[in-house]
């Protein structure tokens, strides 16, 4: 039998140009990874940078429509994207403002000094004819005051201590039914109105409760000693004010009363924005359900002890970034939340 000839000098061209074209390919993949990685981190630090616009532009809009920032040509949209940006260049393509739906749109885009708006030169994809691709990045956040959530502690305030103290002075108030707090004729159509707090519902296992303003509140007889389910709240808040930060917690606000205990029925109108700076929820002086009820160098009128059974802070004008809420619009008492909607 007769074998076979084999050109091996033929084989082994023929593997060299296959190895050839594999390398070239595998470079050109190798190329358009290096690009599309820098596509990526470009989006990202223009994502950044229009988020941080978004929320600043929302939040200035929630405290007052008439600032400045508040508008389509912010400054400080612009400050915010530069700075989002790892070579402290981008481009704000374009905010879109709502104020009567109370929404932001901002869109922000590459910039490079020599470059096309919004453009990003590529270092390999050029030679297959493609120089720079565009990169945009849009953030999208509404506005306004609560109207519907869970809220952290299960109490609400009257009318009566809320208006006209949003950025007001310190107070102590008083559960309703210990009439230690001034009534007011603030209800509708001038009813009086209980001052001090209510003890509201809470849902099962949590210390808080699901509020609607558009739904009367079930009120709730805690005793003696405070609210169940609320000792890690409690402690959160005191370990916060250790430590010199503020407690501030969004809570319901009635302006009418009927019935009393885990009978009572509060009319809500809004949320408001509390600034915590003390309480006494038993007579145990310790914590979680007492702190701070005597502050040094303090009023006298904010010690709470013996028989008091109080919370001590002050209302305050205050944006919020807090999930879990329905937005309606701003509310008088000064409390509102900016969040996300793409």
């Amino acid at each position: 039998m007769r074998g076979l000839a084999v050109d091996a000098d033929s084989e082994r061209g023929g593997i060299a140009v296959i190895v050839a074209i594999l390398m070239v390919a595998l470079l050109g993949f190798a190329a358009l990874a290096i690009d599309v990685a820098r596509l990526y981190s470009e989006r990202a630090q223009l994502q950044g940078g229009s988020d941080a616009a978004a929320l600043m532009v929302a939040q200035k809009c929630a405290k007052n429509e008439a600032d400045t920032e508040c508008s389509v040509t912010s400054p400080m949209a612009t400050d915010l994207a530069d700075k989002n940006a790892v070579d402290g260049l981008s481009n704000v393509k374009s905010i879109a403002l709502d104020k009567p739906n109370r929404t932001v749109q901002i869109t922000t885009g590459a910039k490079e000094n020599g470059s096309a708006p919004n453009t990003v030169s590529l270092f390999f994809a050029r030679v297959l004819g493609i120089p720079s691709a565009e990169v945009n990045a849009t953030s999208s956040v509404r506005w306004g005051s609560p109207v519907e959530g869970t809220t952290p502690f299960p109490l609400a305030f009257s009318i009566c201590q809320v208006s006209g103290m949003v950025d007001g002075t310190a107070q102590l108030l008083q559960n309703h039914s210990a009439d230690a707090n001034t009534d007011c004729p603030l209800g509708p159509a001038g009813k009086t109105v209980p001052g001090g707090f209510a003890w509201t519902a809470q849902s099962s296992g949590q210390c808080g409760g699901l509020v609607n303003l558009a739904v009367n509140q079930s009120g709730s007889e805690t005793g003696n000693d405070g609210p169940s389910n609320c000792d890690t709240v409690l402690n959160k808040w005191a370990a916060e004010l250790g430590a010199g930060r503020p407690v501030i917690v969004l809570l319901p606000v009635y302006e009418d009363v009927n019935g009393t205990g885990s009978g009572a029925s509060y009319k809500l109108i809004s949320f408001v924005a509390f600034s915590v700076q003390g309480w006494a929820f038993s007579g145990s002086d310790r914590l979680p359900l007492v702190y701070n009820n005597a502050p040094a160098g303090a009023d006298q009128s904010l010690e709470c002890k013996g028989n008091c059974r109080g919370i001590m802070g002050k209302f305050v004008k205050y944006v919020s970034l807090a999930d879990g809420y329905k937005l309606g619009p701003v509310s008088p008492y000064g409390d509102t939340v900016v969040e996300f909607t793409s």
